[in-house]
């Protein structure tokens, strides 16, 4: 699927994810600052993707982790810090949010600082029901 606008379009095609791109973008991100190359490319494998592309360079992404039955959950959404401002952001949300694949299922994700946006598309917050399980965290 591919969605045209003004001189930018979004793709779900795996083929053409850049990925030094998006290392790139989400080594400037609060949260996947530390993660290496090798995960960056692994979770890319093994996610659905999305692209922002203005001229062929990737100026956006996002990713999806999926069982096509009941869920969705939207992680690193980023935009290249040259291109915030301008909807971008708000269009890939849109895109994933309405794509055929998604728009059934219950929307899941996480974000410290970007409610707004979401709630934007339907997401609430859903404060004492999330847990989470940190690898590099033990149980006390």
């Amino acid at each position: 699927m591919e969605y045209k606008f003004d001189e930018f379009y979004i793709s779900d095609k795996k083929s053409l994810i850049q990925p030094n791109q998006v290392y790139k973008l989400l080594s400037k991100t609060y949260w996947a600052e530390r993660r290496s190359r090798e995960i960056v490319e692994k979770a890319i494998e093994n996610s659905i993707c999305f692209g922002l592309y203005k001229d062929e360079v990737m100026v956006g992404f996002a990713r999806v982790i999926t069982d096509h039955a009941t869920v969705y959950r939207l992680e690193d959404v980023v935009i290249d810090e040259n291109y915030r401002g301008l909807g971008l952001g708000k269009a890939l949300i849109k895109f994933i949010t309405e794509h055929e694949d998604f728009s059934s299922l219950i929307g899941v994700l996480e974000t410290r600082d970007a409610h707004r946006l979401y709630e934007q598309f339907g997401f609430q917050t859903s404060k004492g029901f999330a847990m989470r399980k940190d690898p590099h965290r033990h149980a006390e």
